[in-house]
């Protein structure tokens, strides 16, 4: 069974809360990117599902994501989660697809303002196997691009003088969980987002009394 059976359909909502929660146990949680904790805890991470089925109508929702990001002020919107639950699940086609997304930043005029981050279910760094729990760094519930700007990467960079070693901290980190307690971590996700649908979802109401 793919690891994405589990994940359930594409709904929008579905999406959004179980890439959120992955945010917050494994990329901040394991502390995967110490950069992403201050964005997520203010309010600034903008979390979208694209219903696109094809390139082209990713493109479109690509290059209006990286617009509204330009046009929005740093401490509205600090970062954006483009999730793609119905194109691009092949990881070569999702790697041909970032050669794609550079060429459309450079003809918005967004080089050296915006930049692209790549998360894949199947994510894999060159020359690792398969099943290189490395490789989970980079590994998300859904394909995702994300925008971030570049100014913000270069204070967060500055502000972590050992920011070269934190690849080496992550390899640490996952081989310490291992695989079954990646997929552990994968399964919580899916109970918190079912936790915050349900807690979020409106009580019941209750028939009018009858009167006696």
């Amino acid at each position: 069974m793919s690891p994405r059976a589990s994940l359930g359909g594409p709904d929008p909502a579905h999406v959004v809360a179980v890439t959120r929660a992955w945010v917050e146990r494994a990329v901040i949680g394991l502390n995967l990117c110490p950069f992403a904790r201050a964005a997520q805890q203010r309010g600034r991470v903008r979390y979208v599902h694209s219903a696109a089925r094809d390139a082209g109508a990713l493109l479109d929702d690509f290059c209006n994501e990286a617009l509204r990001l330009v046009a929005a002020e740093p401490s509205g919107i600090e970062t954006t989660l483009l999730i793609l639950p119905q194109v691009l699940g092949d990881f070569a086609d999702y790697n041909d697809f970032l050669d794609v997304a550079d060429a459309a930043l450079e003809a918005l005029g967004c080089t050296g303002v915006l930049q692209v981050a790549s998360f894949h279910p199947d994510y894999r760094f060159e020359g690792t196997a398969a099943d290189d729990i490395g490789n989970a760094t980079n590994r998300s519930p859904w394909p995702i691009l994300q925008l971030l700007r570049e100014d913000s990467v270069e204070v967060a960079v500055r502000a972590m003088p050992e920011s070269a070693s934190i690849y080496e901290a992550n390899i640490a980190t996952l081989q310490a969980l291992g695989a079954e307690g990646w997929e552990r971590l994968r399964a919580q996700c899916v109970r918190d987002a079912e936790a915050s649908r349900l807690s979020a979802a409106p009580p019941a109401s209750r028939p009018p009394a009858r009167d006696r």
